[in-house]
């Protein structure tokens, strides 16, 4: 199983849209496949430090996947 994690913040178009996309993909895969979890930056002072300037961001397994703009087809090749 893969954990996506969606770094977000409230109130942000872009996230609103990442959020659209990675739901869409997910819908996709068979069920069971994708974990996905969604963490603010004002919920988490060291997110913030990290993201705050790059959200939304979308992490596979820990690992960085997309900032700003996350691509359908790209995700779902990743998930593949």
């Amino acid at each position: 199983m893969t954990t996506l994690t969606l770094i977000s913040k409230p109130d942000c178009h872009l996230c609103d849209v990442a959020r659209d996309v990675v739901e869409v993909v997910i819908a996709d895969l068979p069920e069971g496949r994708v974990e996905v979890q969604e963490l603010s930056i004002l919920d988490d002072q060291a997110l913030y430090e990290l993201w705050w300037e790059k959200i939304p961001v979308v992490l596979l397994d820990g690992q960085l996947h997309a900032h700003w703009r996350v691509s359908p087809d790209r995700l779902r090749a990743a998930l593949s």
